[in-house]
């Protein structure tokens, strides 16, 4: 084992340890932006590389984190649903339809509150976790089926 490519294991494995710590700089094309201002990018795939898959992620704009939602459009891409990033006349269109939908719904709303209506009352519970209904009764009430009698 001391001959050959095993000689200095260990220089090459502390090596590849220290290179590991340094931070890597990644270049990705620059795909898209949303609204929001998040930013996207993608490492295309290379199959000669032995890269199968592309790398795609985002960076969200200052003062903001990876936990607020991003757009269903870009969320798809970056999940790989989608083969090609979403046009800027697609999220447009689904920016109106979302804003259409708003504004039917707070028109809904106060037509429902002109005509007396009133939110869902909240069903009454009894002990356990089951709705209680006035037609339905626990038990036997009425005794038909006491051992006793």
């Amino acid at each position: 084992m001391s001959n050959g490519e095993y000689r200095h294991v260990w220089r090459i494995v502390i090596r590849n340890f220290i290179n590991s710590l340094k931070p890597r700089q990644i270049q990705g094309n620059h795909i898209g932006k949303d609204y929001i201002g998040n930013m996207y990018y993608e490492i295309p795939a290379n199959p000669s590389a032995g890269k199968r898959k592309a790398s795609r992620w985002y960076d969200p704009p200052k003062g903001q984190d990876f936990q607020d939602p991003i757009p269903a459009e870009w969320e798809s891409w970056l999940r790989m649903r989608r083969v090609e990033p979403p046009t800027a006349e697609e999220i447009e269109k689904n920016l109106a339809i979302a804003e259409m939908k708003k504004i039917n719904a707070a028109k809904l709303e106060q037509q429902r509150l002109a005509e007396g209506g009133a939110l869902p009352a909240t069903m009454e519970k009894g002990p356990e976790s089951f709705p209680k209904y006035r037609e339905y009764q626990a038990g036997d009430p009425d005794n038909k089926y006491n051992r006793n009698s």
